[in-house]
């Protein structure tokens, strides 16, 4: 089916609402959405004797959902576009095999994919090993008639590492970074070296910052689909003669150089993510390092008794990652049983921000949801997990400007509908609550998130997707553009 020019507005019924804000399910009301600002410009409650008139009154501009519940539109803090399943092909096999043009158009099918599931945010925390092409695919996915559908894109170009701690690693020039000049992140030593890649990679365009701060990683060490590799200990190539030492993660920045990428980008109006695990790490990160980042990706090792509730204190946002371990979890599966137990126990921690993000590409684009999935089979309230993958997604994700003073003032002026996607661009306006003057990404499921989660969230679930007002999926069908 066409998309039909848009309207005016278009109003919603929705059986039944998630308000993210308030973390409650509010009863038959009536959205009403400008399509072409891209906002919501009403929400009211109705009675069920209102919805004849409602239906006469709007029309073709009414999106019946009677049956439904809405939510906004779902946040994925963590993927990777560009890559696929490394069940499918290695990590090393993808970044030095797969030509640019041969990963961009899938990531292009994975931003469909995406988007056809419910998220219509998504942050893409590095291409490894596809260059600048993240930039590319933005331009693409951005704007009020884009190239290609797909989610709000946050994208944060290549990942920066320390010279010889990552991948891929050839065997005949050990000392190069890469194999064939193919690297899956950039390289920087010193605080002169950090600050010209910070600096380089804005400048280039990236919306976020990624620094790999130790070395181990799940994400990219699949070098066979039967066995997982932490990548990369330091020093890995004493795999053979001395495996302990070559397992050992080492912290791979000095804190000034840590402290020199955070406050450049801060200084540039950029956030930062910190890869890291280990407690240690994560103690020089937020004890010896300032600013402190701004989220950090997986943490399996990161204490409950101490850097947890710093992090909270600091509003560092923490991006658990639990899909890509639980996938992953048969090699080895102590891995996962870390995983699990660290996010058992932050449950525990007040006022520690959660967002979701499963470093998606580990397993299938389109199947974002397991992460929620995962945290509400490990103990958290359903409720919450909807709120982590919806307005905590925001709060994550969003620009430097939307912090601070300013940024309270500028929250404060949306329901006077002054944040105008024509105005502030796809990237910069607010969403992940559906209220007057938030971006109109609204998502419905045909099943009930307090009675059936799983089914809830889950691809399948989701009949209607919305961005920006435009309306990409229907009655379970996608909408060509």
């Amino acid at each position: 089916m066409k998309v039909k020019e848009p309207a005016t507005q278009l109003q919603i019924i929705a059986g039944k609402l998630f308000d993210s804000v308030s973390r409650q399910f509010l009863a038959n009301q009536l959205i009403t959405v400008c399509p072409s600002r891209g906002i919501i410009i009403d929400i009211q409650s109705i009675s069920l004797n209102d919805i004849p008139q409602i239906i006469a009154q709007a029309g073709e501009n009414l999106v019946d959902l009677r049956t439904h519940t809405i939510l906004p539109g779902f946040v994925d803090a963590h993927v990777h576009l560009f890559l696929h399943p490394y069940s499918e092909t290695s990590w090393d096999d993808q970044v030095i095999k797969e030509s640019v043009i041969e990963r961009t158009i899938r990531a292009v099918t994975h931003a469909r994919k995406t988007l056809m599931a419910g998220y219509t945010t998504v942050r893409d925390l590095g291409t490894e090993g596809a260059d600048d092409a993240d930039i590319s695919l933005r331009k693409c996915l951005s704007g009020s008639n884009p190239l290609i559908p797909g989610p709000r894109y946050f994208c944060a170009n290549r990942a920066i590492v320390a010279t010889g701690s990552y991948g891929p690693r050839g065997c005949h020039h050990m000392n190069c970074e890469g194999v064939d000049g193919k690297t899956g992140a950039e390289a920087a030593d010193g605080e002169d070296d950090c600050r010209q890649a910070v600096r380089r990679q804005i400048g280039a365009g990236a919306d976020w910052i990624k620094v790999t701060a130790p070395t181990i990683s799940l994400s990219k060490v699949i070098l066979n689909p039967s066995q997982i590799y932490a990548d990369y200990s330091f020093r890995s190539r004493l795999s053979l003669s001395a495996p302990l030492k070559a397992s050992k993660a080492l912290p791979t920045f000095h804190p000034s150089e840590l402290s020199t990428m955070i406050s450049t980008a801060t200084s540039l109006g950029v956030k930062v993510a910190v890869h890291l695990n280990e407690n240690k790490t994560a103690t020089n990160l937020l004890t010896l390092v300032s600013p402190s980042p701004h989220s950090i990706e997986h943490g399996t090792n990161i204490s409950p008794e101490d850097q947890l509730p710093r992090m909270a204190r600091h509003g560092v946002f923490w991006v658990p990652t639990l899909a890509a371990y639980h996938t992953t979890r048969a090699r080895p599966a102590s891995r996962w049983d870390a995983a699990a137990a660290a996010f058992q126990a932050a449950l525990r921690v007040p006022g520690l921000k959660i967002a979701c993000g499963g470093d998606t590409g580990v397993f299938p684009h389109g199947e974002n949801a397991l992460e929620m999935k995962l945290m509400v089979r490990l103990g958290a309230e359903p409720r919450d997990v909807l709120r982590w993958g919806t307005l905590h997604g925001w709060e994550c994700v969003r620009g430097l400007e939307w912090e601070g003073d300013a940024g309270a003032a500028r929250i404060a002026r949306i329901p006077a509908l002054k944040e105008d996607v024509r105005v502030t661009g796809d990237n910069d306006v607010p969403f992940g609550v559906l209220a007057r003057g938030f971006a109109a990404d609204i998502i419905a499921t045909c099943y009930d998130p307090e009675t059936d989660f799983e089914k809830a969230v889950d691809a399948a679930g989701i009949s209607f997707v919305m961005k920006a007002g435009r309306v990409y999926k229907l009655d379970g069908k996608e909408v060509a553009l």
